[in-house]
């Protein structure tokens, strides 16, 4: 986890009447919470929490309101020094890490067509304003940084086309249509598997497709008689 701190020094550290207050019990910030919440991410990306884990841990964070609370979700997180405490050993990388993709990705395609396929890097949050274009997403060799990933769409008069793995499973409820249509053959979840994807947003006069390669809705097909 690159050896972070989790909470900034000299963040409230002004004591109140009537003594010095330690590490633990100083106030945390919203802008140290949601650092937080990205570290927990990081550690799903990375295998060590479940998301079910990544849950709980993310709304003890959100109602922590000192530092011995906030850190209390990453403290058996290797790699992270928490607040007051000298910095840890180094831990050495796995033999072959994963390529680790942060942040947002963000597609405004104008009567164009954009296609991702192949062995692409899936950041957590996608967001995708179309106009006249068609987008294809192929998750079924993407590199892949966390169980969950989030597409924002606002798209006018185009198509959101999602391919995916056997296993992986779409959330499209979502979505405000205006005009427009959304067409799921995936399971819709809850995440059961190594992928999940969850579409929110607005389309005007639009069309969202999720389907599974050719393949595995013939084996489907096929395994149904």
């Amino acid at each position: 986890m690159g050896g972070e701190t989790v909470s900034t020094p000299g963040v409230g550290s002004v004591p109140p009447a009537g003594g010095a207050v330690g590490d633990r019990d100083l106030r945390v910030s919203d802008i140290e919470r949601e650092h937080v919440g990205g570290l927990l991410q990081r550690a799903v990306g990375l295998g060590m929490l479940s998301l079910g884990e990544f849950s709980e841990r993310m709304d003890t964070a959100l109602a922590a309101k000192t530092r011995g609370e906030l850190n209390a979700v990453l403290v058996d997180l290797p790699g992270i020094r928490l607040a007051g405490q000298p910095n840890p050993m180094p831990v050495p990388p796995p033999h072959r890490p994963a390529p680790v993709v942060t942040g947002e990705a963000s597609m405004r395609p104008k009567l164009s067509g954009l296609t991702r396929k192949g062995p692409w890097q899936v950041p957590p949050v996608i967001n995708i304003s179309s106009v006249l274009s068609g987008v294809t997403l192929d998750f079924t060799q993407a590199v892949m940084s966390t169980q969950v990933v989030e597409i924002r769409v606002d798209d006018f008069c185009s198509s959101l086309n999602l391919i995916l793995p056997g296993e992986a499973t779409v959330d499209l409820n979502g979505v405000e249509l205006i005009g427009s249509s959304t067409n799921n053959k995936v399971r819709t979840g809850p995440p059961i598997g190594p992928l999940h994807i969850v579409v929110h947003g607005r389309i005007r006069f639009s069309s969202i497709n999720a389907k599974h390669p050719f393949g595995v809705q013939w084996k489907k097909l096929v395994s149904g008689f």
